[in-house]
């Protein structure tokens, strides 16, 4: 594989593959709020918060980590600011204690924070502005992905200001199925085994969490219990049970894709009890979610970070070739799998992140179950069946178009719905 190719691959799975604490959504906002008190150099005697409506859609409904069972924009960057611990990113919250959460909600049931939505921006926008009682105040500005911050102001002296799209981000134009699969069969596993072992160990952690306990609609314990010990059904029920804990607020950190904690562990999680079931060798997993991963990826540069397209569906996807990928299936067969799926199931929509998140994923990934298996008897859809294309790699950037411009409008409507804008008769 060429060695150019080979870097830029190895470098999406580094940089994308990172711990964060909690949805990412609430998670961005508390890192931002940090942020600006860090600028400020004080602790803020007001705040204000623009987001965009992608933000709103997927803080709304999910508790925040370590704020003892607070949804909400306002208690995630409040929470934020009360850390202070902007070095620590997508871990932001790991630190707060009781204390913290009795100041929090004091500021909550203050005037201390006020929010609006922000239109005409990224669907991935946050701006926060902190204000002392000296008259000073410090700005700024996350988009397009949740720890990019492109802009810094403190009173009239701009610190950073990037456009968007100028900012320094992996590229991934140059995913595709057929080169991701010779990426994952030429690797050196040193290259990767930290960081698919901290997938493995966080990602399996938090399932085993999900089914031991009470969270949220409860959809990987009642999956487990009726899967008759069936590997299918217990893999499904162990990355649903992964979301039912992350979505009701458990504190343990996950390896996220996408910006995605739900999509990290959708890819991940069901490859790992595959795995795990057969005795498959810890190299030959490695090199599994190298595919499960980067094919998570693939499908959603098509389509963007947020939007109205569910991106469990694209981590669900990439699980099945990966378990394609562990049964010895050819390069066709895991692009089959892919194809299957997303043509099948491709266009769930995504009405922000909350415990039915968990449903949704059980939803995905029997879909990518069975696609697998018609994969493995060779069976795959048409091209002109739907929206089948030609190629595999062009039924991808079908469905992404489908999610990213075809679903604009869904996706305002859905917000307006959630927000109560839209009166229903």
């Amino acid at each position: 594989m060429d060695k150019k190719l080979y870097d830029n691959y190895l470098e999406i799975i580094r940089s994308e593959l990172i711990l964060a604490l909690g949805c990412t959504e609430p998670i961005a906002l508390a890192y931002c709020g940090a942020k600006a008190r860090q600028v400020l150099n004080t602790f803020p005697t007001r705040i204000t918060v623009l987001c965009s409506g992608n933000i709103i859609k997927n803080v709304k409904g999910v508790k925040v980590p370590n704020s003892g069972g607070l949804k909400g924009v306002h208690i995630a960057t409040i929470l934020g600011v009360i850390s202070g611990e902007a070095n620590k990113k997508l871990q932001v919250l790991e630190s707060i204690d009781d204390k913290d959460r009795e100041l929090a909600r004091k500021l909550l049931e203050s005037d201390f924070c006020t929010c609006s939505l922000k239109e005409g921006v990224p669907n991935l926008f946050i701006e926060v502005s902190a204000y002392d009682d000296k008259g000073n105040v410090a700005t700024v500005r996350i988009e397009n992905t949740h720890t990019n911050i492109t802009f810094i102001k403190l009173n009239d002296q701009v610190l950073l200001n990037v456009k968007a799209s100028d900012a320094k981000t992996v590229d991934k134009t140059a995913l595709n199925i057929n080169d991701i699969v010779d990426f994952a069969n030429e690797i050196d596993i040193n290259d990767v085994k930290d960081i698919f072992s901290r997938q493995i160990k966080y990602n399996y952690e938090i399932s085993q969490e999900g089914l031991d306990n009470i969270y949220g609609a409860q959809i990987g314990r009642i999956a487990n219990k009726n899967s008759n010990d069936d590997i299918t059904r217990r893999a499904i029920a162990r990355a649903s049970a992964a979301a039912d804990a992350r979505m009701s607020g458990c504190c343990l950190p996950v390896v996220i894709n996408s910006g995605s904690g739900n999509q990290g562990m959708t890819c991940s999680v069901p490859v790992i009890e595959y795995a795990k079931s057969h005795n498959i060798p810890d190299e030959k997993l490695y090199r599994a979610l190298c595919i499960s991963n980067l094919l998570a990826q693939n499908q959603k540069k098509y389509i963007g970070a947020l939007s109205a397209y569910c991106g469990v569906v694209c981590a669900a996807a990439g699980a099945g070739a990966a378990i394609t990928y562990l049964c010895n299936g050819t390069k066709k067969q895991i692009a089959d799998t892919v194809v299957n799926t997303i043509v099948t199931i491709g266009g769930m929509v995504c009405d922000g992140a909350k415990p039915s998140c968990a449903s949704k994923i059980y939803s995905a990934l029997n879909c990518a179950f069975m696609a697998h298996d018609m994969a493995m008897e060779g069976i795959s859809f048409e091209p002109g069946e739907g929206l089948v294309m030609d190629n595999p790699e062009d039924t991808l950037k079908a469905i992404g178009y489908m999610g990213k411009v075809g679903m604009k409008q869904t996706d305002i409507e859905i917000l307006n719905l959630m927000i109560g804008k839209t009166k229903l008769d």
